[in-house]
């Protein structure tokens, strides 16, 4: 018998099945998936969830803007927002969106990923303004954003939670 070199020589008989089960080895390995889809769906979940959460926060802060604006009042100079009314509205617009984005995403819509991360990084630049009035609070949101915007980020763009 040839060896796979072309040469003539002797090959014992484990030899043999060894090169025999040699190409169902290979096929084994060509069709191993580097990433489980399972994993995406639950971080797609996950990130859905957290931005149902952020917008939610969102939305209390806008209606804690409009109807109790002296809740945020601290030292002269120190809070970079001047209308709270304008920011309640904001708030509550932002907010909102971010539920129905969230939603979206655990139904498993393109649109809402990128929405999501898009509203997720704007709020946690906009809750900068807010960090002398609450710095744990606002640090805290600033870092729920991040964490929406990577779970959303790290899915397969076709997975689905």
């Amino acid at each position: 018998m040839s060896s796979p070199t072309g040469e003539q020589g002797s090959t014992s008989g484990a030899e043999r099945a060894e090169q025999r089960r040699a190409p169902e080895q290979g096929r084994e390995w060509a069709v191993s998936h580097a990433r489980s889809s399972s994993r995406d769906a639950n971080w797609l979940a996950f990130g859905g969830w957290m931005l149902i959460l952020v917008g939610a926060f969102n939305l209390i802060a806008g209606l804690a803007a409009l109807f109790r604006p002296d809740y945020y009042v601290v030292g002269a100079g120190e809070l970079l927002i001047f209308d709270f009314g304008v920011w309640g509205w904001v708030w509550l617009a932002v907010g909102l969106v971010q539920v129905l984005a969230g939603a979206g995403c655990l139904s498993g819509q393109a649109w809402a990923r990128i929405a999501g991360i898009g509203l997720a990084g704007l709020a946690a630049i906009a809750h900068v303004a807010f960090l002398a009035a609450f710095p744990v609070w606002e640090l805290m949101l600033i870092a729920l954003s991040v964490l929406v915007i990577y779970a959303l980020v790290v899915p397969d763009k076709d997975a689905t939670a």
